[in-house]
């Protein structure tokens, strides 16, 4: 079985390189390449390889964003490989499980070494039938989610998570409100909850997350259930299985 590699890197030199060094090895496809955060998450996300080399700074989404942004999906997860001209990244790159970390300028030993550790990685990896998910549970209680990349038909673009006043499920996407706009992500709530920080984001509902920064008033009604009034004026009900959060957070 070939294993398949995809390169993220926003220099063309560096792309490059990788690929000359990819090509002395046997068993290797090069299923892609991204010059972006974003496009590797895209690419990421329809591709599936095995290994990503990955660039730390990159225009719009930087390497850890890569990453947090990926979707769970079922099988192994990528291996990445940090790819940087900067040693102050090491530390954290290793908090999020990446397998190594080429400084620029590295040799071709040196990059032999990274991939030949990253295969027998990948193939551990196969063999245990591990997901995405442990490794995302790691990055998320290390760094909790900042920003949304929200995408529609004609651009990309960010919505600071501290604008969120609430979240609600859509079907399969969940739909995030803002004071002045809109916004749906194909995420699952499950997946919301874990991403963010859960001392300012509270489960009331199934279906509903609400800022508990953006709380202006609880009010009490029947059998344990909530009217929780955010900021504008938006009203949100919480429901008797999520109280004991809303207790939670009176109580603190």
């Amino acid at each position: 079985m070939k294993t398949r590699v995809l390169i993220v890197d926003d220099e063309p030199i560096a792309r490059r390189g990788i690929r000359r060094y990819l090509a002395e090895h046997d068993g290797i496809e090069l299923v892609g390449e991204a010059t972006n955060g974003i496009n590797a998450v895209e690419q990421i996300n329809e591709l599936h390889p095995d290994i990503v080399f990955l660039d730390v700074q990159m225009p719009d989404l930087d390497g850890f964003g890569v990453i947090e942004n990926v979707e769970p999906v079922n099988g192994p997860a990528p291996i990445y490989i940090f790819v940087t001209a900067h040693d102050a990244h090491a530390i954290r790159a290793f908090e999020v499980h990446a397998v190594d970390y080429l400084l620029k300028p590295y040799d071709k030993e040196r990059f032999a070494k990274a991939l030949v550790h990253a295969r027998h990685v990948l193939g551990q990896s196969r063999r245990a039938n591990r997901g995405l998910e442990p490794l995302l549970q790691s990055l998320r209680s290390l760094r909790p989610l900042e920003r949304f990349v929200v995408k529609d038909k004609k651009r990309i673009f960010f919505v600071a998570v501290s604008n969120v006043l609430w979240i609600e499920a859509t079907g399969n996407y969940a739909c995030i409100h803002t004071a002045r706009d809109r916004h749906l992500l194909r995420e699952t709530m499950a997946h919301l909850e874990e991403k963010l920080a859960p001392h300012h984001f509270i489960r009331v509902r199934k279906s509903a997350i609400v800022n508990g920064a953006c709380i202006s008033e609880i009010r009490p009604m029947l059998d344990g259930v909530y009217d929780i009034v955010l900021a504008g004026g938006a009203v949100v009900t919480s429901s008797r299985r999520y109280a004991y959060k809303l207790r939670a957070l009176l109580e603190s």
